[in-house]
């Protein structure tokens, strides 16, 4: 079958329009936040990226990419020395000269919400789809990430049926020194809620609790991220420098585990549903054990 002349310039007109749109996205990208970065690379966009911030850790090829530093403390000269197109960042970000140094000279900057809850997570995917040219792998990305949560608050519902919920702390430390307490509204508290466990804190935010106190609580649980240090030598060096530690239920009865601190860092991010998955079978190992 023979195109006609009119059916062969409006197919010729759509690939000249799809290549001029594929080129006006920007191509060369920097990112600012673990999850974002995270989430950059499963939106297929990884091959654009050409800097990350320290919190940026995964996938491992992520730490190949040159460093612009810690997110909240970034340097314009850095950044505009990578000669980016845009640069991508949370609410964390900043400080906000920096930022504003960065969109006067040309780059474009575009904010993400930190927040760690669902509609947020949408609108960052859907906002990172539009700018990577791949709205409909964003879509599919956050069904199935709902998904996943679904089936994680139906596994704790079950769990809780036969077990209370186990008080639990979430200490964030550096390298074993006074670790800081994670309290209600923050990226800790939501994991802790969605892997079933119940929040001993009950401050907002990250606070130092005088060891005492902490020990006064009594968690069932202790749930600790070290930003410095990771696997033996970050629970070694997290029970030398806080040896009370060691008198709560939690230490005695071998109920401590690490959390990667990438993942409370830039909003909900694509690895948190198999970190539910494991720091629940954690909580609930009586339930975990019976799972087929």
């Amino acid at each position: 079958m023979r195109l006609s002349a009119s059916a062969i310039a409006l197919v010729v007109g759509l690939f000249v329009n799809q290549g001029a749109q594929a080129s006006e996205l920007p191509q060369r990208w920097v990112s600012a936040g673990g999850a974002l970065s995270e989430w950059v690379t499963a939106l297929g966009g990884e091959s654009k990226l050409v800097g990350v911030d320290t919190t940026s850790q995964h996938p491992e090829s992520l730490k190949a990419l040159p460093s612009i530093g810690y997110q909240r403390q970034l340097s314009a000269e850095g950044i505009l020395s990578l000669r980016p197109q845009v640069l991508v960042g949370t609410d964390e970000m900043g400080p906000p000269p920096v930022l504003a140094q960065i969109h006067s000279a040309g780059v474009q900057v575009e904010m993400f919400s930190a927040e760690p809850d669902l509609p947020a997570l949408k609108g960052n995917l859907q906002h990172l789809g539009k700018l990577l040219g791949n709205p409909a792998k964003a879509d599919e990305l956050f069904t199935g990430y709902e998904q996943a949560l679904d089936q994680q608050k139906r596994w704790v519902a079950k769990a809780q049926a036969t077990q209370k919920a186990p008080g639990v702390l979430v200490l964030i430390g550096h390298a074993g020194g006074k670790s800081l307490i994670a309290g209600r509204d923050t990226a800790a508290d939501w994991v802790l809620q969605h892997a079933g466990g119940h929040n001993l804190a009950t401050h907002n935010g990250y606070k130092p609790f005088s060891l005492e106190s902490l020990a006064g609580l009594s968690p069932d649980v202790l749930v600790f991220a070290d930003r410095a240090l990771t696997g033996d030598a970050a629970r070694a060096a997290l029970f030398k420098e806080n040896p009370i530690l060691a008198s709560t239920p939690a230490a005695k009865n071998g109920r401590v585990f690490e959390l990667d601190p990438t993942l409370l860092v830039g909003g909900l991010g694509p690895r948190l549903p198999q970190s539910l998955v494991e720091l629940s079978a954690g909580f609930y190992p009586a339930q975990a054990k019976a799972a087929p």
